[in-house]
């Protein structure tokens, strides 16, 4: 069974509202050590909060945060990035190569570079944070690179269970945090969504649904699809 008792973590995009409940949590529940990780880290008043520089998009960077730490037992796949517009339709091709990199690529290769170390390690896992827009295609390019996500994710639970890496991934709305700013209605606290997390991580759980929303949703991809996208049911009336 995974533990955070004496882990020692990494959490990429510590720096966001998320991410450094992800950091103080780990902390809270027994870790010895954080590796707080951004494209430029920040200070912290705790010694065991190690800060590193980590680009998630540039290969020698994930590089050298593997060198730098050897030790870790649990990874946090936590960066991601919303583009400027989620439409296929109208995003630039810039826009959409970006976002594939951080909320894709860089996870998926984190992992990878990770793998072998965590597979040395005792209790050892990775938690990627997916969204419920991973199965609810509301925000065009982000819902494509989470849903990728989400399956490489399935994948590498898969491959990793094998060498006694325990797989986590979340899935939820949207979360009090700056990059939910735009949006009404009900949103999580990130101490509520990382606590969710951890419970369910430390409890050798797949996958955590945080929220109603993401319930739902899930339980409606089983039906046909202009019953989960209402708005298909609507052209399709326009139509007749």
């Amino acid at each position: 069974m995974p533990t955070l008792n004496g882990a020692t973590v990494l959490v990429t995009g510590s720096n966001g509202g998320i991410g450094t409940h992800f950091v103080h949590e780990a902390l809270a529940r027994g870790a010895s050590k954080v590796y707080a990780t951004a494209r430029i880290p920040r200070t912290w008043d705790d010694d065991r909060i190690v800060p590193i520089p980590l680009d998630v998009t540039d290969s020698a960077s994930i590089q050298a945060a593997v060198v730098t730490a050897g030790d870790v037992t649990v990874l946090i796949n936590n960066a991601g990035a919303t583009p400027p517009t989620a439409s296929l339709l109208t995003a630039t091709e810039a826009d959409i190569r970006a976002n594939m990199e951080t909320n894709f690529f860089g996870p998926v290769f984190i992992a990878r570079a990770f793998a072998p170390i965590l597979a040395t390690k005792h209790e050892s896992g990775l938690v990627d944070v997916h969204s419920v827009a991973s199965w609810y295609a509301f925000g065009g390019i982000y819902s494509a690179s989470k849903a990728a996500l989400w399956s490489a994710t399935n994948s590498l639970r898969l491959e990793l269970a094998s060498e006694g890496v325990h797989v986590t991934g979340v899935h939820m709305g949207y979360v009090d945090t700056p990059m939910a700013a735009h949006a009404e209605g009900p949103k999580l606290l990130p101490a509520e969504l990382v606590t969710k997390v951890y419970d369910a991580f430390e409890a050798g759980e797949y996958e955590v649904l945080a929220d109603d929303l993401s319930v739902q949703v899930k339980a409606a991809l089983s039906g046909p699809v202009e019953a989960l996208y209402a708005e298909l049911s609507a052209t399709h009336l326009m139509g007749q």
